[in-house]
């Protein structure tokens, strides 16, 4: 296993302590302090994923280290004096793992998708990959055309036209910078999105999220640090997908925290039916996660997806799931019959006794509006006191009794 591998070099245990410990110290890590122990993740996100999730469980805080841009004027203003930028040194294909997907016209015609996905992929396809050497001399372009927005918002009134005309290009540069390499990228968005089919989201929706992440990474990579642009741009990549299956793939969603544990024990599930060559129990899993039986439980009840009512059980789409299962809310139309024929029965009843007792035994019993009135609620009402009420309800219950409609509505009291 790849994780295997990697943990020869750095344990997965020394990689966490590391980690929890510099948090400690500084109050929190950021994705470039994992990238430092972890240069090579992206050749094993299932073990980038582990961390994280170990990372999260261990309460640490994940943030973002925002690039300083200090001392970096003077370089712009020897650009702007005709000063040819650097471009780093640095050999290697950053898409190794990834250059055949495009290429393979069989994973294509394998999609089950329309022919906007089709389009697209082509259209991935087409631009060629760019060399380590490429993304630095594009990132320094796109710097540059930052550095520049600044002194144009911070200095535009004191700069001459030509300093003017000469830093906007440079925006404009670094714009089609930007671009280039996102477009250039567009494959590793395929790539990851992949992987996230048939969870709910649409696969372009998964492109569209793959993009927008593809573009955070653009703008907060930093060359300087000598990261592959994969490393930096499949952290970011992965982070908007996850988040917008976890946000859309579900009828109830599922927190963003939660959708991470349930994709961690789906892979000890499945490493262990492999392993065992059967279904792992609950108390297997539990070992496997490092957890309890009761969690392990917990997020197998979680999930368990809804099934629509408009689910079709036969091939023809003739019945439903929802024709099969029992209304429970509703009354039967036999029941409802009976409870319309007594609520007529006993206003029949009611309406033969004198108004004053009629109105007690409505407000009393519920009759009234589904509420029950106390005595003294009854004599506030009609404006005698409660002890009148008392005997006024007992005289008429009394009159009830006395008369032919007991006999009819007591059928309705044991059923026969």
């Amino acid at each position: 296993m790849a994780m295997a591998a990697i943990a020869q070099i750095t344990p997965f245990d020394d990689i966490r302590t590391q980690l929890v410990e510099k948090a400690k110290r500084e109050g929190g890590i950021t994705h470039d302090d994992i990238l430092a122990v972890m240069p090579n993740a992206e050749n094993d996100i299932a073990l980038l994923d582990d961390l994280m999730n170990s990372l999260m469980e261990e309460g640490v805080e994940i943030g973002q280290r925002v690039p300083s841009s200090s001392d970096l004027y003077a370089e712009l203003d020897a650009d702007m004096d005709g000063l040819d930028m650097e471009i780093a040194a640095e050999g290697g294909n950053p898409y190794n793992w990834a250059t055949e997907l495009i290429d393979d016209a069989g994973y294509q015609q394998a999609l089950d998708t329309d022919d906007v996905v089709g389009l697209y992929l082509k259209e991935a396809g087409r631009v060629p990959l760019l060399t380590a050497e490429q993304e630095v001399e594009l990132a320094k372009r796109m710097e540059r055309g930052v550095l520049a927005q600044k002194k144009l918002e911070e200095m535009g009134d004191r700069l001459s036209p030509d300093d003017i005309y000469t830093l906007k290009d440079y925006v404009l540069d670094a714009e089609a910078a930007q671009e280039h390499l996102v477009r250039a990228n567009a494959r590793l968005v395929i790539s990851v999105a992949k992987k996230y089919i048939g969870r709910g989201v649409h696969f372009l929706d998964l492109i569209q999220e793959g993009n927008i992440g593809l573009i955070r990474a653009t703008n907060k990579f930093e060359y300087r640090r000598g990261h592959k642009f994969s490393t930096y741009a499949t952290w970011w990549i992965r982070q908007a997908v996850s988040r917008a299956v976890a946000d859309q793939g579900r009828t109830i969603r599922v927190p963003v925290h939660m959708g991470d544990q349930l994709n961690r024990m789906r892979r000890v599930q499945l490493q262990l039916l492999q392993d065992l060559g059967r279904e792992p129990s609950i108390e297997e899993l539990a070992i496997g996660m490092e957890t309890t039986p009761d969690k392990v439980e917990h997020l197998m009840e979680i999930s368990r997806r809804p099934v629509s009512l408009e689910t079709p059980i036969d091939e023809d789409g003739d019945s439903t799931f929802g024709d099969f299962v029992e209304d429970t809310s509703t009354p039967a139309p036999a029941d409802e019959v009976a409870t319309h024929l007594l609520h007529e029965q006993l206003q029949g009843a009611l309406n033969r006794l004198p108004s004053r007792e009629a109105q007690i035994l409505r407000l009393r019993y519920g009759l009234e509006d589904g509420r029950v009135y106390t005595l003294e609620e009854v004599g506030q009402t009609i404006g005698v006191t409660r002890e009148r009420v008392r005997q006024l309800e007992a005289q008429a219950l009394n009159r009830l009794r006395q008369s032919s409609a007991h006999i009819i509505l007591r059928d309705y009291l044991y059923g026969e």
